[in-house]
Parts: C-alpha cells; structure tokens; sequence
C-alpha cells in the first residue's frame, strides 16, 4: 500500500480587503468588455467574503435595487469562470458556487454548514499527478482539489 503524503498551506481566508481591485482593469485583463451588468456581478462578487450561488447574487443585486435579470446573473458567472476571472465551487448539491479567488494556482478548503472558504497555496499534488499519469499512460493538464468538511465555528 502506498502512502501518499500532500502539503497545502492556508493561503488565503479573507479577501475583503484584497477585494477592492479596479474591477475595470480585472476586466480588461482578461479581454473582457467592462459592461455595466458584468461590473455589477463581479462587484457583487467580491463584497462576498466566501462565495455564493447566481440565485444569491441575483437576489442580493435585487434587493439592492438594481435593474439585473437572473439569466444575465447566469451568463456573467459563465462569461467570468471561463476567462478565469472567477473560481466555481461544487460543494452544495446541485449548485454551482462562485468566488472571487486569488491569482494562481491553489485549492479549497469548505465548511459544509457555513460555508467558509479557505484558499489553499502551496499544493504538492502535482508531482505525484505527474508520476500517476506516466504510470497510465496519461498526460495530466490540471486539476483542482475540493475539500469539503466542518468548521470550528460550526463545530463548536
């Protein structure tokens, strides 16, 4: 049997005030046009501490009273993940979530009752990928990694 050992550090917890970026210039960065819903979302995006489903932002940019309708909420998210704008997160069943992460590579850890992302840097997992898809015959292009658990805020 063989051990696999990995190590991930906490990277990153609290993005609210790294959050503040020219979302314009975010945008832009990435060829995408700045529109006015595109600005909204993504604003919204990132006064989010951990993240949140389309259906919640939607509901938030509402509330707020902004003229926004769920199928561009969808698009924009799609628009802005593809791109590599936005991370995607698969930890509440049947939905998709979404977070303004980080640049670079890193992973996830997710507290399945509050929902609290932890960014996770300095991943080990690509060397072993590497030697696992030798040994079949595959060439690894990516991977991300998931961990979905408790808190201890949950927890206590």
């Amino acid at each position: 049997m063989r051990m696999i050992v990995v190590r991930m550090t906490r990277y990153r917890t609290d993005m609210a005030t790294e959050r503040q970026p020219d979302l314009r210039a975010l945008l832009a960065s990435r060829g995408i046009r700045p529109t006015r819903q595109r600005l909204l979302v993504l604003g919204a995006l990132a006064a989010e501490q951990n993240d949140a489903t389309a259906q919640q932002m939607h509901d938030g940019l509402r509330a707020r009273g902004e003229t926004i309708g769920l199928a561009t909420v969808y698009r924009t998210l799609a628009l802005l993940s593809d791109q590599g704008v936005i991370d995607t997160l698969v930890h509440r069943p049947g939905e998709v979530c979404y977070r303004l992460c980080s640049e670079g590579h890193h992973h996830h850890l997710v507290c399945s009752q509050c929902h609290r992302v932890v960014e996770l840097g300095e991943c080990d997992l690509g060397s072993w990928l590497d030697d696992l898809g030798a040994a079949h015959d595959f060439s690894v292009t990516g991977y991300s990694v998931e961990v979905t658990g408790v808190c201890a805020g949950c927890t206590a």
